[in-house]
């Protein structure tokens, strides 16, 4: 009598199992022959790599494409303040002549740095833009200066001599055109200041230069000559101190 393996009695005996189909046995995969190709395994960093690129490339052509950013803009607040009515003078001057001078104003402060073995400075240009006024300070006239015969309607007038009555900077044409300080220079804060003082002086001596007290002078007779006529004079002479 053939003796069963335990096995085909364990699969006999159980209960349950008498005609149920049981699934083939499973072969263990037979090794590659060796020079056969491997085939790699599929990978996800092909393709996140071609979505980096492709987000890269997108950036980039809205970045190119976008307009550009506003400009920073800044805010100026001026704080009002009360004003202080310091002095009035009453004044009497005839203008007869305006000037508009520009003067470059090149000022440095010279500083001495480490007991006189170095020296820096700090230094600025100054395109200044000035307008002066020539004319006759009538207040100077004495009382013997003018004079007039209501017989003969003639009058006489001894005149000042033409000077420049005002000179003030054009604060649109005046700018800093360089401003540079070295390394071991202390910034001077009153620098620029100083450099508009200058130029309004160098644009006071220009003007005095030029050859203005001509025709600042036949300006001012022209004009009296035409007043005194129609306050009823015949005749105007006019002389200068």
């Amino acid at each position: 009598m053939p003796i069963a393996s335990p096995d085909a009695a364990a699969a006999a005996g159980s209960p349950g199992s008498a005609g149920a189909p049981q699934p083939p046995p499973t072969e263990p995969r037979p090794p590659e022959p060796p020079g056969a190709p491997h085939t790699p395994r599929p990978s996800f960093w092909g393709p996140l790599a071609l979505v980096l690129v492709v987000g890269t490339v997108v950036l980039t052509v809205m970045h190119f494409a976008a307009p550009p950013a506003p400009p920073p803009t800044s805010v100026v607040t001026v704080r009002p303040s009360a004003s202080l009515l310091v002095a009035i003078r009453d004044m009497a001057r005839l203008e007869t002549t305006e000037l508009h001078i520009e003067k470059v104003i090149d000022l440095s402060d010279k500083q001495s740095r480490l007991f006189g073995l170095i020296e820096a400075q700090d230094a600025l240009i100054l395109v200044a833009a000035g307008d002066v006024t020539i004319g006759i300070d009538l207040a100077k006239l004495g009382d013997d200066d003018v004079s007039m015969d209501p017989k003969s309607g003639v009058a006489t007038m001894r005149l000042p001599s033409p000077e420049v009555l005002s000179s003030r900077l054009d604060e649109k044409g005046t700018y800093v055109y360089t401003r540079s300080t070295d390394v071991l220079a202390k910034r001077n804060e009153n620098l620029e200041s100083r450099a508009r003082q200058e130029a309004l002086a160098a644009i006071e001596r220009a003007a005095r230069e030029t050859d203005m007290t001509g025709r600042a002078k036949a300006q001012a007779e022209r004009q009296l000559r035409s007043l005194a006529t129609q306050l009823g004079a015949k005749r105007v002479d006019i002389s200068w101190h």
